[in-house]
């Protein structure tokens, strides 16, 4: 299973009233193991860059005059994300962008069903919160403190060791199928939320999990417990 842990820095909070991108961090992930193999790339917003996103990430306009447009860098974007889930802490916020800048430059917007938010999953596993990703770093012991400013790489990584905190840490290892460990994953994120920049909807299990045994098997196993008698101890967890 290949996933993505995914970050973006922008000069503000609404890509309809003007802001842009200015950063885009992935990091691999096969089986929730990162891979070594990442993304990064600074875009050129061709617009100022207000002081209040400054102070969040210390990129200036000066420093992003020489970087490429998003439409230079759409196409190769695209192709390391492929078909991978991203794995984003308040998706919403991300994909809104994102979504934004692929339609502006006319390529197809990344699905929803694409895409995995930990903010929901942090939210169902500690509804007291708080949730931000520096309070889940404190909460599970990761180091941080290289997040002197945002960075979306280096945000990218960080997340992808909460990420593996928030679905069962180490305790993963011991799960007994791929298919169980997708449905931790899954049935914590089964939500959805309005936000500014539109309705985020997470993934959802396509159909109920069949049963563990065939019916040949629960059948046979049934015959077998009745042909030891009435006073078989085994009768008591029929």
């Amino acid at each position: 299973m290949r996933e993505i842990s995914f970050d973006t820095e922008t000069t503000g909070l609404n890509p309809r009233t003007g802001d842009r991108l200015v950063e885009i961090g992935g990091v691999e992930l096969i089986n929730h193991v990162p891979t070594g193999k990442s993304y990064h790339v600074y875009i050129n917003p061709e617009r100022d860059m207000p002081e209040e996103a400054f102070r969040v990430h210390g990129l200036s306009a000066e420093f992003l005059a020489d970087k490429p447009k998003f439409v230079d860098v759409a196409d190769e974007f695209l192709e390391f994300v492929g078909d991978a889930t991203l794995v984003i802490h308040n998706a919403a916020f991300d994909m809104g962008f994102i979504n934004f800048e692929l339609e502006r430059v006319g390529r197809a917007k990344i699905s929803n069903d694409q895409v995995l938010d930990t903010l929901e999953i942090a939210r169902r596993k500690h509804p007291s919160g708080p949730n931000s990703l520096d309070a889940l770093c404190s909460r599970y012991g990761i180091d941080n403190s290289r997040r002197i400013k945002h960075g979306a790489l280096l945000d990218a990584e960080i997340l992808a060791e909460v990420y593996l905190e928030l679905i069962g840490g180490k305790q993963r290892a011991l799960s007994l199928t791929p298919e169980e460990d997708q449905e931790s994953v899954e049935s914590s994120s089964n939500t959805q939320r309005q936000t500014g920049l539109g309705t985020f909807s997470a993934r959802q299990r396509p159909g109920p999990r069949p049963a563990y045994l065939p019916e040949a098997e629960l059948a046979a196993h049934k015959a077998f417990i009745e042909g030891m008698g009435e006073s078989s101890v085994w009768k008591k967890y029929e």
